[in-house]
């Protein structure tokens, strides 16, 4: 008895077998445990790839030239866009269609439009089976996730293209097409023996009249008619004929002119041979580049439509807006070619359209306002966003003249345009203004007599136009641009920045 007892206190006192106890309690958590975040890692392995269904799915329901993009750019108003739930539902299905190991899978999509931002949700659950924790009691572990996507849709736009046709937009584009202008010109010689450039534009009959040409023109100007023709053929012309026009000629300017040597409507390039280019046709130039931009920027159909608005006296809706910019140049029935003929409308006293004599502000900007009906956000074809790109040397002057022979009226002192009376009313509307400056010219020599000191009255002005145009402009959009190149440029750089402003500001 005595050893028996002995044993069993050795017994108790032995610690040796504890680990094997300790364990063997153990175990089943930790063998549950184990299996647990063995079916954790599945699972998460399969939400991942739900997820990856999910993303692609929202982006690709709101990608350019996706079912849902083209059907929102074409709602006329906000909401949910059936074609683009339908392609995320597509999309996500295509990319789970090959993949196991789940069960009861549900997706929700939505797409919405507002504005022109649009926006694409899926939601996503499903069941994925366990093993491990089937000890104790789960059969699925679920998993859930979404995913989101947003992106701006091409806003509708209209660009009222407000441009200046005055007289001093007939002044030669750079400072040789001046000297080059002023060699051959032979109007109003008696108050500029070296050569008119200004005022020089008029090409009616009895307006320059032969006691103040340089040769007996017939009564009739040709500065805007030899900026038209081979500087060479006019040259050589007057060279066979002592310096001045055959009188055979005198009764039919201009036509015979032209017949006599190689004539151009337009003049797209300075320093060229065939023509002297004004001011006006390098503004005219750079609208054809415009609409080469325009073109390439456009995300959808009729995105953009522009339109030319020339003014003198008066406002004239020259080619009214139009989404047709992609025509040509030498179709005299498109956009194009009338961009590339600007000058045509020169000042020449001959259109009641424009009127003629000075540059008239206090008209341009009211006419305008009631050309533009409403202002819409951009958001679809029928609530498009208005902006105005006006393209002036920026002086202002009252005179005008009676279409022809009229006689003149109003002061022909240079001011600028009133910021607040001019321009205000538009942007109240919400309309943006889009300057372009085109710096005025000092008139070097002035004539101090001629026209009532006009020439004095003109330089003394130009240093306060700048400030009237860019209040004019709404903030971020006024620009300077004088040699023909940077005219381009600035153009094209109006239209995209107005193109950033309508996504940015919807």
């Amino acid at each position: 008895m005595h050893a028996l007892f002995r044993g069993i206190g050795r017994f108790r006192r032995d610690k040796s077998g504890n680990i094997a106890v300790i364990f063997a309690i153990a175990l089943l958590p930790v063998l549950t445990a184990v299996g647990s975040a063995i079916d954790y890692s599945l699972a998460t392995k399969m939400r991942s790839k739900l997820q990856s269904a999910a993303d692609a799915a929202s982006v690709a329901s709101i990608s350019q030239k996706s079912p849902g993009f083209t059907a929102a750019a074409a709602m006329t108003g906000d909401g949910s866009v059936t074609d683009g739930v339908t392609d995320a539902n597509a999309v996500f299905d295509g990319n789970m269609s090959s993949i196991t190991g789940y069960t009861n899978l549900s997706r929700t999509s939505t797409v919405t439009k507002a504005g022109i931002k649009l926006t694409s949700n899926v939601q996503f659950s499903a069941e994925v089976p366990v093993v491990f924790m089937k000890v104790i009691g789960w059969q699925t572990m679920t998993v859930t996730g979404t995913s989101s996507a947003s992106g701006s849709l091409p806003p509708y736009l209209d660009f009222y293209l407000m441009l200046d046709v005055s007289g001093s937009m007939g002044l030669a584009s750079t400072p040789d097409e001046q000297k080059r202008l002023a060699a051959v010109n032979p109007d109003d010689n008696k108050n500029y023996p070296t050569g008119c450039a200004f005022g020089c534009h008029f090409a009616t009959k009895d307006v320059c009249t032969n006691d103040v040409q340089k040769y007996p023109t017939d009564n009739r100007c040709l500065g805007y008619p030899v900026s038209r023709v081979s500087q060479s053929a006019f040259k050589q012309l007057l060279k066979n004929n002592s310096n001045k026009l055959p009188t055979s000629m005198l009764s039919g300017l201009p036509n015979s002119l032209y017949s006599a040597v190689t004539s151009v409507s337009s003049c797209a390039t300075h320093g060229t041979d065939d023509c002297i280019q004004l001011r006006a046709d390098a503004v005219g130039y750079a609208v054809t580049e415009l609409f080469k931009t325009a073109n390439t920027s456009s995300k959808v159909t009729n995105q953009f439509r522009i339109g030319l608005y020339p003014f003198i006296r008066y406002l004239y809706a020259y080619f009214p807006l139009t989404s047709s910019i992609n025509g040509s140049a030498s179709n005299s029935s498109t956009i194009n070619y009338a961009a590339a003929n600007l000058a045509s409308l020169l000042d020449t006293n001959m259109s009641a359209n424009l009127g003629s004599g000075g540059t008239h502000f206090e008209n341009a900007f009211p006419t305008m306002s009631t050309l533009i009906p409403s202002v819409g956000n951009g958001s679809s074809p029928t609530n498009r966003q208005p902006f105005v790109f006006l393209v002036t040397d920026g002086a202002q002057n009252y005179q005008f003249k009676g279409i022809n022979s009229g006689s003149w009226s109003g002061s022909n002192h240079a001011t600028v345009l009133n910021p607040t009376t001019h321009c205000k009313p538009l942007t109240d509307r919400g309309i943006i203004i889009s300057v372009l400056y085109i710096p005025y010219e000092p008139i070097s020599p002035p004539n101090p007599t001629f026209a009532g000191g006009q020439d004095l009255y003109a330089n003394a002005n130009i240093p306060n136009i700048p400030p009237s145009l860019q209040a004019c402009a709404s903030p971020g959009f006024f620009y300077t641009a004088n040699a023909p190149a940077d005219i381009a440029k600035a153009l094209n750089d109006m239209f995209s920045t107005a193109l950033k402003s309508a996504q940015i500001t919807n």
